[in-house]
Parts: structure tokens; sequence; C-alpha cells
């Protein structure tokens, strides 16, 4: 029973941390669609004509978003480890705080190559200032790049540590309070060599489409968490993100 309790209070936990990235998220949408484009802030369109504030609110969107999305996949991980840490008679709630908090870090650090790539996109007029996509050949070569990187051997091996919790924490164990840090890192590279050209492809359907986000979301969830060899989901999302590229060069 108070196993029960304590998977029950870091899932809680772990969910409002997500509820807060979709709000803030929602509100930023709703920001950008009701407000005139007068008075509302967007990225400048020239590279040299970003400021440090430019930067930082680049980098604040894509960090939450980061937590918004790949947070819900890593809750089976996130549990896994405080099960283990439980078992284990360890400080449950501070290990795992320290475990989520290295595998968000990972994340957050990938934001700032995410916000350069941003940075540069603007300059080449390949996003409008409203951050959608405004040159197919780009957005296709997204979906290109996305759909050929599910079928290399870094994409599987990286997926399969993620679908199996137990074997990660049972191969990867350390610890102690920076143990569980550094295999919270470990677990966020994993993640990353996993997902990072999905994400890119929030700049071909508009950096700010919710929709957008929901299905990258869904998708990386159903990767990690279906009953499938990793390697049959790894080329069977592959052929839809070419299709999807094709497809936008044929339109």
């Amino acid at each position: 029973m108070n196993g029960f309790k304590t998977q029950t209070s870091i899932l809680a936990m772990v969910l409002a941390c997500v509820f807060a990235a979709w709000s803030y998220l929602f509100y930023q949408h709703k920001q950008m669609t009701s407000q005139p484009m007068s008075t509302m802030w967007m990225p400048p369109s020239e590279p040299l004509a970003w400021g440090f504030i430019d930067f930082a609110l680049v980098y604040f969107m894509w960090a939450v978003m980061m937590a918004a999305m790949m947070l819900p996949s890593a809750i089976p991980m996130i549990l896994a480890f405080a099960r283990v840490c439980r078992q284990q008679n360890k400080a449950l709630y501070q290990l795992t705080g320290l475990f989520s908090s290295g595998y968000l870090g990972i994340w957050l650090l990938f934001s700032t190559v995410l916000t350069l790539l941003q940075w540069q996109m603007h300059g080449l007029a390949w996003l409008t200032p409203m951050m959608n996509s405004q040159n197919l050949i780009s957005a296709a070569g997204i979906l290109f790049l996305a759909g050929f990187y599910q079928f290399t051997p870094i994409k599987n091996a990286c997926l399969m540590h993620c679908k199996t919790p137990m074997g990660f924490l049972l191969n990867e164990w350390q610890d102690g309070a920076a143990g569980a840090f550094k295999m919270g890192l470990k677990h966020g590279a994993y993640c990353i060599g996993c997902c990072w050209a999905q994400m890119l492809i929030m700049f071909a359907v508009g950096v700010m489409n919710l929709l957008g986000m929901a299905l990258i979301t869904l998708l990386v969830i159903l990767e990690k968490t279906l009953p499938l060899q990793a390697k049959h989901i790894c080329n069977g999302v592959g052929v839809v993100f070419i299709a999807w590229g094709i497809a936008l060069l044929i339109v």
C-alpha cells in the first residue's frame, strides 16, 4: 500500500510539471493568435538584430516545449527508478528528484541547440515572424532527415534503452545523489539520441503548432511503450516521415 501511495505521489508531481508546461504553451499560443501583430513580440528576421532578450525568450519557449513533450514519455523510467529506491530503502523523493532533474537537464541543454537553429532559420527566411515554415524544401528536408534517421542503428539502440526501464536501471545503476543525477543525464542522452530528429519536425509544421506538439509527444510515447521490437517501430515511423516529405514536395 505504501508503495502504491509513493508511486501515485511521484506520478502526480511529474504530471503537475507536465500540466504546467502545456498550460504555458496554450497561453502562448492564445497570445499569438489573439493579439495584434503590432503589439506582439516576434523573433527578428535578421540574425544580427537578435538581442539577449530574443535569445532568452526563444530558449524559454523551447525549454518549456521539451518539458511538455518529453517528460510524459519518461514517466515509466521515473516510476521504475522510484520503485527501486523504495525497495532499497533509499531517500526516494530526493533521489528521484535528482534523476528527473538530470533527465530534464539534458533536454534543457538541447533547447540551446534548437534556439540557435531557429535563429539561423529566421536569417535564411525559412521561418516567418510567427515561426511557421515558409520554405517547402527545408520542411521536406527536415522530414527526410527525421525519416532516414529512423533506420540508423543508433536510433534503434537508443530506443531499446528507452523501452526497457528495468534493464537500463540494472545496467546503469549508481548509488548516492551524484549517481542518481548521472543516471538521469545518461537516460536523457539516450532519449535525445532517440528523439532529436523528431523534435526538428516542429520547424517543419510550425514551432508553436500545438497539434504538432501533441502528435509528436504521442508518437514518442508510443515508440517507447508499444510491445513491438524497436527496429519495427523505427522503420514504420521512418516510412511515414519520408512519405510525408515526398507529399509536401508533390503538393
